[in-house]
């Protein structure tokens, strides 16, 4: 194993070491995904999922290229659909609601569920009206509530700071790693329970990806966060939780500083250790 990846594990460990210390409260089931299937067409991309995701926890999915990692991402805010072609079948529950089922609002899910993506999408506008779009989309006019909603998004994105004088410049003038952060505030404005993050960090150097990285560890107090990453010093750093995926299947689910030191199965050690993916 390399040296950044046992020392990325030392800390995890030290960290869990100081978590332990403390007792631990039962954390609620947010999303409880059972015996999921997804097929593209005739490809069979996502096979028997079960897993669940529990509030206040950051839950890493892991594996190789092509793997199910951000199809099964893209399912708990039901962005697949987008695909006319997907067709599934088990259940994903929501706070004990299956949001596959038709009655359940797709426009209600993802007011609750948020969205990040590999490359940061602000839209064409100021950074103000980034920040204030979900919540005027929502009904909010009120100019005084919406100012104090860019704020507090800002600052739970940890960026108040750096642009609270450029608030009428355009988002696009933004550094890679703002732009990505100011994405993040622009999730927090709807106050959602849940954010998703497809390779968040994947494009940044790394002063922003640490940055990005101190950022989820202090959401995760408020929010349970789900993300997919290729990076395995980034899961072992930051995750509770670790999925590792290959081919389409969840081949270990388990705590993330066991998934890393004593893996079950022989498939998760040779990924991590770099001997394939």
């Amino acid at each position: 194993m390399s040296t950044v990846m046992t020392k990325a594990i030392n800390l995890k460990l030290v960290r869990n070491e100081n978590e332990r210390s403390e007792p631990e409260v039962e954390k609620e089931v947010v999303y409880d995904t059972k015996g999921l299937n997804l097929w593209y067409g005739e490809t069979h991309a996502l096979k028997n999922i079960n897993m669940d995701i529990k509030e206040k926890e950051v839950t890493a999915i892991i594996g190789p290229s092509g793997c199910g990692k951000s199809t099964y991402l893209k399912t708990l805010n039901r962005m697949v659909e987008l695909v006319p072609i997907v067709k599934t079948s088990g259940q994903i529950t929501y706070k004990g609601k299956n949001i596959l089922d038709k009655s359940f609002r797709v426009e209600d899910l993802r007011t609750q569920v948020g969205m990040v993506f590999q490359k940061a999408n602000p839209f064409p506008k100021s950074i103000y009206e980034n920040i204030a779009y979900g919540p005027k989309i929502h009904g909010i006019k009120n100019k005084k509530i919406l100012d104090e909603i860019v704020e507090k998004s800002l600052r739970g994105a940890f960026i108040w700071d750096e642009l609270k004088d450029r608030l009428n410049d355009n988002a696009y003038g933004l550094s890679g790693g703002q732009q990505q952060r100011l994405c993040i505030a622009r999730c927090l404005a709807v106050e959602p329970n849940v954010i998703l993050m497809d390779e968040p960090t994947s494009a940044l150097d790394p002063k922003s990806t640490l940055r990005i990285e101190e950022l989820v560890q202090e959401l995760k107090k408020d929010y349970a966060i789900v993300i997919v990453t290729h990076n395995m010093q980034q899961a072992a750093r930051i995750s509770d939780k670790t999925a590792f995926f290959l081919n389409g299947e969840i081949i270990e689910y388990d705590k993330t500083d066991h998934i890393f030191n004593n893996p079950t199965d022989e498939r998760t050690g040779d990924y991590i250790s770099g001997r394939f993916g």
